[in-house]
């Protein structure tokens, strides 16, 4: 069974369509990049699988059951991470993340706290209130609080994009041993086509809100007369309206 189902999913904002008539599915083990350039609909997509937004038609279904119906039960298990997601700052990170471990109501979630605390190397800011950390501490305290459930199914919004390479490097060999061992599912979004090419297993090419591409992110750009990632994206991304086999 999918982790994630998505059908004939549509959004319209005013008159405009901001996803039209996406379908795809995740799979347990599998990191699938959803790529295109700002605007495309990517983020829409992200919030009508949260549940923050509701689609206009289609549905979506998070471990088999329809999030429509079944939203607390399936946002248990699932868990996001963004760029620009804002947290409060008026709190330390261990209280920001203790306060997210009651939400989603973690066993014993002082130990998982500092766990997660020594795991993301923000030790040296635990006590630090969020609105006096850097965009990097910030992302890696997003990243944190995105583990706190042990979630099956991860929403990440760009989520290495204010890193350095290093820290960026070290947080993409953590999220894929996260879902090796677990058996947990990625919709990962990124602008950085080496990063998609080293973490994902099938990419999906999205904009004006609908898929144009979609396959292995090893195996596309030559598929289609291009010499890398980057390159084939430029191309989707300066003929949006060209449907591609």
């Amino acid at each position: 069974m999918d982790i994630l189902e998505v059908k004939d999913l549509n959004k319209m904002y005013g008159g405009i369509k901001a996803v039209d008539d996406i379908s795809f599915s995740i799979g347990a083990g599998e990191i699938v990049g959803l790529l295109g350039p700002n605007g495309a609909g990517k983020t829409s997509t992200i919030s009508m699988v949260l549940g923050l937004l509701e689609p206009d038609s289609g549905f979506i279904r998070v471990f088999g059951k329809n999030i429509a119906t079944h939203r607390s039960e399936v946002l248990a298990s699932m868990n996001f991470a963004a760029v620009y997601t804002q947290l409060p700052g008026n709190m330390t990170v261990r209280q920001n993340l203790m306060i997210f471990s009651l939400l989603y109501g973690v066993t014993n979630p002082r130990k998982r706290v500092e766990e997660l605390i020594d795991e993301f190397d923000l030790s040296g800011y635990a006590d630090t209130r969020c609105g006096f950390l850097s965009s990097g501490e910030l992302s890696r305290l997003n990243i944190a609080k995105a583990f706190l459930n042990l979630p099956r199914l991860l929403l990440l919004d760009e989520p290495t994009a204010s890193l350095d390479p290093s820290a960026a490097g070290i947080v993409r060999e953590r999220l894929l041993e996260y879902v090796r061992s677990r058996g947990a599912a990625i919709l990962w979004t990124s602008h950085d086509m080496k990063e998609i090419e080293h973490v994902c297993n099938r990419v999906l090419f999205i904009s004006h809100g609908k898929i144009l591409l979609a396959g292995d992110p090893k195996k596309l750009p030559a598929q289609n007369g291009k010499k890398d990632l980057e390159d084939l994206f430029i191309s989707i991304a300066r003929e949006p309206l060209v449907t591609r086999p």
